[in-house]
Order: C-alpha cells, then sequence, then structure tokens
C-alpha cells in the first residue's frame, strides 16, 4: 500500500471522543478522520477504551488504526445508517450505509489489533421480523477505491457482509478475524466484488454465511458497473461454519478470472470450494488454480452448480436439465484445477458437479485427492449437496459429476462412500487415472444404463470385490 502523503498524528480524543461506551463518538472521531483527510493524510488512532459510533467515512490517504484494547463499536440504531446507494447481491440500490465506508478513494487503510463490533443482533432480530425496508449495513466497504489495506483487526457481530470492497484495485486484507454466529443470516466473511489485485492472507473467519466469496454483479446491473473479478490471491487461511468455505458467484456476470487458492484449511462448512451461477447470468469463470487444501466436517468439500435457484427457485428456464440455446446469458465454467487436498468426515457426497448440456463444465482437474466420507449412524438424514431445484437428498455419497467436458481425475481416493466412487450422468468425457474406492464390494465408477463410455479409465484399483462398472 502506497504511504499517506503526510505522516501527521491524530487521536481521536484530541477531537473530543471519550471512549467509555456510553457517550456517542462518533463525531468526535468522523472529526479526527476528515481532519487527516484534509491535511493530505495522516494516521488516526483510536486507544483502549469502547467507542460508540454511527456509520464513518473514511478518507483517501488516512490510516485509522484501532489499537490493542479499543472497541469502536457500531450504535446499532437503524437512524445511524443513513440510507445509499451501493451495490447489494449484484445490483446497485439503496441500502443503510456501512460501518466503515468510503468511495472513490486512494491510499486508505484499516488496521491494528482492536476489535470492530457491528453489534449485528439488532439488525439481525429487525431483519427476521421483516421490519427493514432498506438491506441491512455492511460492516465494511469500499467502492471504486485503490491501494486497500485491512489488517490485524477483529471483526465480530456484523449486520451483514462483514468486509466488501466493489470495483476497488489493490486491496489487501491481512491477518484479520471474523466471528460472526453460525445462524446469523447472509454474514459474509470477505466478499471481494468486481475488484482486480486482491490479496487474503493469514486470516481467520467463522461466519453465517460464505467465508469468502469472489462476485462481479448480476445480469440486472449496469453492464459498465460489471467489472470481472480477478488476479486473487487467497493463502493461508482458516474457515469455519457457515454454507462455503471459498465461494465463486452466484454473482458472476462481470466474469471472475485468474484466482490462486493455496494452504488452507475449512472445517464444518456446508460446502468447501463452491462454485455456483445459472442460466440468465452469463459471465465465465476460468483459471482456478487451487492447492494444499485440508478439510474437516464438510458436508460437500468440491460443489460447481449451474442450475442455482436462491433467488430463482421454482423457474423453469434455472431448472430445466434439458438442453437449451446458448447466449449472452449462458453462464461458463472452465479451467479449473485443484491438487493436494484431504477431506475428513464429509457428510453428503465427495463433490457435486453440475454443469448444463449446452455449458458443460470444462477443464476440471483434480489430482492428489483424498476425501473420507463420514462414519456416522443410519439413520443420519440425507441433506442438498447444492442449492437447486429437484435436487436429490444424499448421504455419504461419492463423486458425482453431470454434464462435465474434459474432466481430469488423477490420484483421487474415495473412502466410507455408498454406491459407486465416481458417479456420472450427462455429458462425461475425460480421463480416470490411478483412482481408486476402499469401500469392498463397491463399484468404481458408475454410469446409467445406455450412456456411452466417453471416459477412459486407466491404471485405477478396483476395490476388494468389487468392480470396474457398477
Amino acid at each position: 500500500m502506497t504511504e499517506p502523503t503526510s505522516t501527521a498524528g491524530f487521536d481521536v480524543r484530541s477531537f473530543g471522543a471519550v471512549g467509555d461506551g456510553a457517550t456517542r463518538d462518533g463525531a468526535a472521531i468522523q472529526a479526527a478522520i476528515d481532519a487527516a483527510g484534509r491535511s493530505g493524510g495522516g494516521l488516526v488512532t483510536v486507544p483502549a477504551g469502547t467507542w460508540l459510533s454511527a456509520a464513518l467515512s473514511m478518507r483517501s490517504g488516512v490510516e485509522l488504526r484501532i489499537e490493542a484494547g479499543a472497541v469502536l463499536r457500531a450504535s446499532g440504531e437503524p437512524a445511524d445508517f443513513p440510507i445509499v446507494e451501493a451495490r447489494w447481491e449484484g445490483v446497485s440500490r439503496p441500502v443503510h450505509a456501512a460501518f466503515l465506508s468510503g468511495s472513490g478513494l486512494s491510499r486508505v487503510a484499516l488496521t491494528g489489533r482492536g476489535t470492530i463490533d457491528g453489534r449485528g443482533a439488532h439488525w439481525w432480530r429487525r431483519f427476521r421480523a421483516g421490519a427493514l425496508s432498506h438491506p441491512r449495513p455492511r460492516l465494511i466497504a469500499f467502492s471504486d477505491c485503490d491501494d486497500v489495506l485491512i489488517e490485524g483487526l477483529s471483526l465480530v457481530d456484523s449486520p451483514s457482509w462483514t468486509v466488501n470492497p466493489v470495483r476497488c484495485t489493490r486491496v489487501r486484507v491481512a491477518g484479520i478475524s471474523i466471528r460472526n454466529p453460525a445462524d446469523s443470516p447472509n454474514t459474509d466473511g470477505i466478499n471481494p466484488d468486481s475488484c482486480r489485485g486482491v490479496v487474503i492472507e493469514a486470516c481467520h473467519i467463522s461466519a453465517g454465511d460464505d467465508c469468502i466469496t469472489l462476485k462481479s454483479g448480476t445480469e440486472a446491473e449496469a453492464a459498465g458497473l460489471r467489472l470481472p473479478c480477478s488476479d486473487i490471491v487467497i493463502a493461508n487461511c482458516v474457515l469455519e461454519a457457515g454454507h462455503g468455505g471459498i465461494v465463486i458467484g452466484s454473482e458472476m456476470s462481470g466474469c471472475v478470472r485468474n484466482v490462486v487458492v493455496s494452504n488452507c484449511v475449512m472445517r464444518g462448512t456446508d460446502r468447501g470450494i463452491r462454485i455456483k451461477s445459472r442460466r440468465g447470468r452469463g459471465g465465465t469463470v476460468e483459471d482456478i488454480r487451487i492447492s494444499n487444501i485440508v478439510m474437516e466436517g464438510v458436508g460437500c468439500p468440491l460443489a460447481i452448480n449451474l442450475r442455482y435457484h436462491c433467488g430463482a427457485k421454482g423457474d423453469g428456464l434455472v431448472a430445466d436439465r434439458g438442453h437449451r440455446p446458448v447466449g449472452e446469458g449462458t453462464p461458463r465454467v472452465r479451467r479449473v484445477s485443484l491438487s493436494g487436498m484431504s477431506a475428513r468426515g464429509a457428510r453428503v457426497a465427495a463433490a457435486w458437479i453440475e454443469g448444463l448440456p449446452e455449458s458443460p463444465v470444462e477443464d476440471l482437474e483434480l489430482r492428489d485427492i483424498a476425501i473420507e466420507l463420514a462414519c456416522g449412524e443410519e439413520g443420519d438424514p440425507p441433506s442438498e449437496p447444492e442449492m437447486a431445484d429437484g435436487m436429490e437428498l444424499l448421504r455419504r455419497r461419492g463423486f458425482l459429476s453431470r454434464n462435465v467436458r474434459g474432466l481430469r481425475l488423477e490420484s483421487v481416493s474415495i473412502a466410507g462412500h455408498e454406491g459407486p466412487a465416481f458417479d456420472f450422468s450427462g455429458e462425461a468425457e475425460g480421463v480416470l487415472r490411478h483412482c481408486r474406492s476402499s469401500v469392498r464390494g463397491a463399484a468404481l465408477v458408475g454410469l446409467p444404463e445406455g450412456q456411452g463410455m466417453g471416459l477412459r479409465l486407466v491404471d485405477n484399483e478396483v476395490p476388494d470385490g468389487g468392480s470396474l462398472l457398477a
């Protein structure tokens, strides 16, 4: 991040902030930020104490440092979060302002060892009661900014999405902790949206929705605002609870490309690596490289779903498993590689891959993968591997694939599964090499009756007492 143009220091106490947890300190904190901005940039410090505040706006060149022992706490009152225009779930609309935000800024930073408390319970209660006329605040949201740094902080109880840069370049999020209750609604962790040049590293995230999600707007957003989300690095993170560990979509009309993920641990999420979209959305997900991943207790370690129905449940176009014409609204997923992954205690399926008949998932490679399904009781309830109309309820199934072209599975082992280890339907074209199942008597590969063999099987290991084909 580029250094501020001024090294001046601004202590919020010098502007009248008290920090006793009862005094409303927002005006004083904002005055300190504004003064630093007018001076050409500088360091605004929030020392130890509890600082109650309304929504705050950052300024270019300003670093807001929340020191160890400091808690910057949101007021929780809707009147303190004015209605502004911002992208929310893929389209620009009126929303409550984020607790900390900025638009059109450069060289802006949020740092320190303190805590930002969104007091989300106030908002979750109103949301569940249907008492809100606009979407809830995000905790931190920057739009159309350059050189953004968020580092070291603990972020707790966000009203909705926690960190959401939109159309920003050169963003670094490092060493932060995010803790939102597992049942809190839509409290995603870090959601870069139409951003370029993003590094997310050494973060610990436990959220009520997806932990890290890459987005790029929907078909309802103006075309000029649907910029790609590209050149993304995610490394050395621990991701817990929530619906997905690392997710792409479903808002991806502007495309998501050039993503590298490495050295991450995922624990207890519904899905691990997840890509989701649907007809009408358009956009392409491509050149995704994922390596050195450990999962524990994840429902479905890998899910790619091009019939995602959230917000479109019952829509005939989205739900149809038949062939539809290819057009501007046809999504594409291609050149996705996953290597060096182990997953223990998967509950639903080893993987669920569903492309479209007119747009199969292309060039999907899995190499050096070991997935062990959970050894649960027979009465454990089955559940959905993904969110789509007509989705079958599953329990401890293997690698399930529908409509994939250019599939490469090499040294993939699956244990503890029911049914075939690798189960294909729709278009299935590619190669399985050195793959194995440890379930005695199981079939390695399952194909629907009458389906042609578009798969090459090379040096695979048939289970004891089992067969190569179901």
